[in-house]
């Protein structure tokens, strides 16, 4: 995702014309919601600039980014949803390493989407230093929403992706 421009390239519009009508499941973590929040409010403005109709992205709220990976089996598995984004940021608490949160929950988050076939896209962010203090809750705030926007976009053009790869498979 880090490719990606902050505006929708000709590839994502594309994308977005051919996910149109797509229904987006979006689970975010509590923990840090002042700067997670940030990514979610990028995603579905992004997502509001696409052909997605209003009312077709479900949000949902977990306590922490532990707790994404059985939510998005539980919502991958209803068959509602054509993709699911997880956003949360995941931070060296000093009780325990948060590299192991982070990785149980990316591994959590591919093993849904190999399983269920339905897209699981992470804006799940495991920085290496991240310190409460002003210059870095401004620096991760600004960085989410550009996180927002990319995750949004991978989204798009993965349903798109998809759409097109089953086409020509039936075909």
């Amino acid at each position: 995702m880090n490719q990606m421009t902050p505006h929708l390239s000709n590839a994502a519009s594309a994308a977005s014309a051919t996910s149109a009508g797509a229904r987006i499941a979006v689970i975010c973590a509590s923990w840090h919601t002042d700067i997670v929040d940030r990514a979610k409010q990028s995603l579905l403005g992004e997502f509001d600039r696409s052909p997605t109709p209003p009312g077709r992205v479900d949000q949902y709220e977990v306590p922490g980014a532990f707790e994404i990976p059985l939510l998005a089996q539980t919502l991958a598995r209803s068959g509602r949803y054509d993709a699911i984004v997880a956003c949360a940021l995941v931070v060296d608490g000093g009780i325990y390493r948060h590299e192991f949160v982070g990785a149980a929950v990316i591994d959590g988050l591919m093993r849904v989407q190999l399983d269920t076939g339905v897209p699981v896209m992470s804006a799940v962010l495991t920085p290496r230093d991240f310190h409460e203090h002003e210059e870095h809750r401004r620096f991760f705030s600004e960085h989410f929403v550009k996180k927002g926007v990319e995750v949004a976009q991978a989204c798009l053009m993965t349903i798109a992706g998809l759409r097109r790869a089953n086409l020509a498979l039936a075909a």
